[in-house]
């Protein structure tokens, strides 16, 4: 349940007072009828002027691996070789997936 803290504190005796009604209206009252809305959805209909990047080309120059470098057998990434954990059969392994 919320609680506003910056509403005036009460006394036990000023609690007990509240009637049955008193309490029901104020359930009532705090109850709003909106909805939710998910953020998502209203960011996806939201859109940038100039945003349009149907014709951009992504340029990333790729450089060979490197003598220093290996390929993990099992995640296929490339790693330095202080990552390398176990070789086995010829396959090398990174430390993170030994």
């Amino acid at each position: 349940m919320a609680t506003d803290y910056d509403a005036p504190r009460r006394d036990e005796v000023d609690l007990g007072e509240d009637s049955l009604e008193e309490l029901k209206a104020r359930r009532v009252d705090s109850q709003s009828g909106a909805v939710d809305v998910d953020e998502a959805e209203v960011a996806e209909s939201f859109e940038l002027p100039g945003a349009d990047l149907a014709d951009e080309e992504l340029t990333v120059k790729v450089l060979p691996m490197q003598s220093d470098e290996f390929r993990c057998a099992r995640c296929f990434l490339v790693h330095h070789r202080s990552q390398l954990a176990v070789e086995r059969n010829g396959e090398l392994i990174c430390r993170e997936c030994a």
